[in-house]
């Protein structure tokens, strides 16, 4: 098993790409924590997981918009787990609104969980990380964070921020043994494209030129991998797993 000894942290880990991640980690022989919002489901995965992966899954309520709750999540896995090895920074929100109406509240709400999230998240990494001597970030971005798009300006402007911050991370981690990595997922399949018409589907769909949506579970494989050892030799990347969406635009 890949990540057999392991144990991980995936925020947003009660839907969508972050369950399935929970779901490949636990597959692949790790101990995982689902973090995500009190009010959610995390607690009922994770009870769920626990009973199929041997006392394998837990569930942490955390809100990555409050500095105190994240803190506490590491220092609750230190002590349920002993270490923190890998972390799927993913949790997220997405937003669409023309730039020009978009209130100050709206704007900042997704900067909030989108960049600051995943900066207090990796900060919080780290400080567990680094007297460890070894560990994996990844975080997710997104084909946004390196193209615009209209009506999206905070949700762009935050995984554009996301991409770089990894590469300055992946920098100041790598004499401690710590490697940071994104990932940029395409347009995936999941509960939140269930409310667009089926042009809209279609339209995007035509985007990718692998001629369909993504798969959580191929964004939660690029991270099993990144969170692996078998890549010991990659920090600071930005692996695009979009169908092909970016290849033309680059």
């Amino acid at each position: 098993m890949r990540l057999q000894g392991k144990n991980i942290i995936v925020t947003g880990g009660a839907s969508g790409i972050g369950l399935s991640s929970v779901e490949r980690c636990l597959e692949e022989g790790a101990s995982v924590i689902i973090a995500d919002i009190e009010d959610g489901d995390g607690a009922s995965r994770a009870a769920a997981l626990d009973g199929k992966h041997a006392g394998r899954c837990l569930f942490k309520a955390a809100d990555v918009t409050d500095t105190d709750q994240v803190d506490h999540l590491f220092e609750h896995a230190v002590a349920e787990l002993g270490s923190v090895d890998a972390v799927f920074n993913n949790a997220g929100i997405g937003g669409i609104c023309p730039s020009d109406e978009v209130s100050d509240e709206a704007y900042l709400r997704v900067i909030d969980v989108n960049l600051n999230g995943v900066f207090r998240v990796a900060r919080a990494a780290l400080r567990v990380m680094y007297p460890q001597g070894s560990g994996s970030i990844v975080n997710c971005a997104s084909i946004l964070g390196v193209f615009g798009q209209s009506q999206t300006a905070a949700y762009t402007a935050a995984k554009g921020g996301v991409v770089n911050l990894t590469r300055t991370l992946a920098i100041e981690a790598a004499p401690k043994g710590v490697r940071v990595n994104a990932i940029g997922p395409g347009y995936i399949d999941t509960p939140l494209l269930e409310a667009l018409d089926d042009d809209m589907l279609q339209g995007l769909i035509s985007l990718h030129p692998l001629g369909r949506l993504g798969r959580p579970e191929e964004i939660a494989n690029a991270f099993l991998f990144l969170a692996s050892d078998e890549a010991s030799f990659i920090t600071g990347a930005n692996l695009m797993v979009d169908g092909g969406f970016t290849a033309g635009k680059s």
